[in-house]
């Protein structure tokens, strides 16, 4: 079994760690998810809830599903783990707890945008609403989203940079062989020719010659 030259663990402890990972990100993520759909499960039952025009209501039942299908996928690895317990299954088991993850932090953060939209709708009113929630969504796409994926960018190009560089010292020190080996095979040869030429005369050629040719 393999280990890993950087932490010095086996495959499967690094799984173990994976997964142990990703557990601790979702209870953050469940903390957010859990109040806001709190929120939007008791603001049914608020005098303010009859007010609501049309377009208000249909932002509210939009934040409320995508809240409850959010908290559907940031608990769904729970349920998974234990149908494929001691199944062999722990690679699949991480891969779609991180994606599920993944799609969870999506739609809790459209719910957050429609819960902002509909509160920030009914006291500065709807245009306000909307430009107001739209920097707000920006705003947590970049720290979210973007900012990860720039510093995961940044080091495929620097993986790509360090492999290439280790496969033109490779090539280098290969051609450096291939011409040592090339002037060894030539000094060879000399000599055999020497050899045969002091063969054919009866006399062996003078090293000092020898060191000439």
């Amino acid at each position: 079994m393999t280990t890993d030259p950087v932490r010095d663990e086996t495959p499967a402890q690094r799984m173990d760690r994976n997964y142990a990972e990703i557990l601790q990100e979702m209870r953050v993520a469940q903390t957010g998810v859990q109040l806001l759909l709190a929120f939007l499960l008791t603001l049914a039952f608020t005098p303010r809830f009859g007010t609501l025009d049309l377009f208000q209501l249909r932002v509210y039942v939009l934040s409320l599903v995508l809240g409850a299908t959010a908290t559907a996928l940031l608990i769904a690895p729970a349920p998974f783990h234990r149908l494929v317990f001691r199944r062999r299954l722990k690679l699949e088991l991480v891969r779609t707890s991180s994606k599920l993850l993944l799609a969870g932090l999506v739609l809790l953060k459209l719910a957050l945008a429609a819960a902002l939209l509909l509160i920030l709708d009914v006291v500065l009113g709807l245009w306000p609403a909307v430009w107001i929630t739209a920097g707000l969504v920006l705003w947590f796409g970049f720290w979210w989203f973007v900012l990860p994926l720039r510093y995961r960018a940044r080091s495929a190009r620097q993986a790509a940079r360090a492999v290439a560089a280790q496969a033109v010292s490779v090539q280098a020190v290969s051609v450096q062989e291939t011409a040592v080996e090339t002037v060894a095979g030539d000094a060879v040869s000399a000599d055999a020719v020497l050899d045969r030429l002091a063969g054919d005369v009866g006399a062996r050629p003078d090293p000092q010659f020898r060191q000439h040719v």
